[in-house]
């Protein structure tokens, strides 16, 4: 509860005044679930959503890459 006040806070403070970067690993579908109650939900995304330039990453995990380069690695030193 406390988590999901601070960020309505930062939110309304900054909406139409500056600009505010969000990362995120859960898609914007989930967004509600994770918030978990369903009004401030609806008001955090109906002021971030509406105006956000949105950038949707695809594609494989660069962690599974470096995890593969990393045994490579190992192995060509051995």
């Amino acid at each position: 509860q406390q988590s999901r006040t601070i960020l309505m806070e930062i939110i309304e403070d900054r909406h139409g005044k500056r600009s505010t970067i969000f990362t995120s690993q859960v898609p914007v579908n989930n967004w509600h679930e994770v918030i978990g109650e369903q009004t401030i939900a609806d008001a955090i995304l109906d002021r971030i959503i509406h105006d956000a330039h949105r950038l949707e990453l695809k594609g494989e995990s660069m962690r599974k890459k470096r995890t593969i380069l990393t045994e490579d690695l190992t192995e060509n030193q051995n």
